[in-house]
């Protein structure tokens, strides 16, 4: 019984104070809060005032930006968010980005970090041009895209003919901009997830695989029974990233199509530019901050929904 107890000591000094705990020494210095000082600050400046005052800003009818003032308090501005058919649209090319992005990216990445890992020669160089993408302008990129997707001299488009296809107009066509976006996307978040499931597949114990090698266990059920239970916490982890990354989709819009227009008829339009064209081209910061504390809410919904699930299928060791 005593065993079980904790024994605690502490040896208290000028400025601070020495724990002794289950054996453990830990020192509690009022200096901690100094150091922490410096990143509250930056939280509470550019976290938590923006979030108050757009949750502020939200509920008026009318609101002044610069003189911070606002007349009909209430929910009207949400309303007319909602019945907004831009802002409809917004939601549902979000969430197509979102809902077929992610579980492609997600799944592609892993296939590239499994086959780089299982390379015995070549392995730094493949994780250099995988990770390259990451540290390249998305604006270059975006000119490089809309030369791969060009209606008449895109590379896609010659390849499509090849099999004797018509080409796809894919940034011109409302029917075609979104999944082009998608694309885009997808190959935009794909070299960090691949570098994040590589460091969780080297994280891995060997002696894992070196056991189901003595076994003659076959490489699925390798991958299903070992890999994928071990793996599940960096899964679970890029697959957030993933999602937040989705649900912020703006600069691939912007690289692809300039900041005054989302597309041809703003057909590939998303959430964060509908708030972003709402706040500085027409001046409607109330209605900006309303999409903005929809687009929060929903955003909290699928993240609890996804923590949830995590703890159905993801195992920590």
């Amino acid at each position: 019984m005593l065993s079980k107890l904790k024994q605690k000591r502490s040896i208290k000094g000028k400025r601070s104070k020495v724990v002794i705990e289950n054996g453990q020494i830990s020192v509690r210095s009022p200096k901690a809060y100094l150091y922490l000082l410096p990143a509250v600050i930056v939280l509470v400046a550019f976290l938590f005032y923006p979030l108050i005052k757009i949750l502020r800003m939200g509920f008026f009818e009318r609101y002044v930006y610069i003189t911070s003032t606002g007349t009909g308090f209430g929910l009207s501005s949400i309303k007319h968010v909602l019945a907004d058919p831009v802002y409809q649209l917004a939601l549902k090319n979000t969430c197509f980005i979102v809902f077929i992005g992610v579980p492609i990216t997600v799944g592609l990445a892993l296939l590239i970090a499994i086959l780089i890992n299982s390379l015995t020669k070549g392995k730094g160089f493949f994780q250099c041009a995988y990770f390259l993408p990451y540290v390249t302008s998305i604006y270059a990129v975006g000119i490089v895209f809309k030369w791969l997707f060009h209606s008449d001299y895109g590379y896609i488009n010659l390849f499509i003919k090849i099999f004797g296809a018509d080409a796809v107009h894919w940034l011109t066509d409302p029917k075609y901009v979104v999944l082009s976006v998608t694309l885009f996307t997808i190959w935009n978040g794909l070299a960090l997830k691949v570098i994040l499931f590589l460091a969780g597949l080297q994280k891995i114990d060997k002696q894992y695989y070196q056991a189901a090698k003595v076994d003659g266990t076959g490489r699925l059920r390798v991958f299903s029974k070992i890999t994928m239970p071990l793996l599940s916490p960096t899964i679970w982890m890029v697959t957030m990233i993933s999602v937040i990354h989705a649900f912020k989709t703006y600069s691939e819009i912007v690289a692809l199509y300039g900041s005054d227009a989302a597309g041809p008829g703003n057909s590939a339009i998303t959430v964060i530019f509908y708030i972003y064209n709402m706040f500085f081209t027409k001046g409607q910061v109330h209605y900006a901050a309303a999409a903005a504390l929809i687009f929060l809410i929903i955003v909290i919904g699928l993240t609890a929904i996804q923590k949830i699930i995590s703890k159905r299928f993801v195992y920590y060791v």
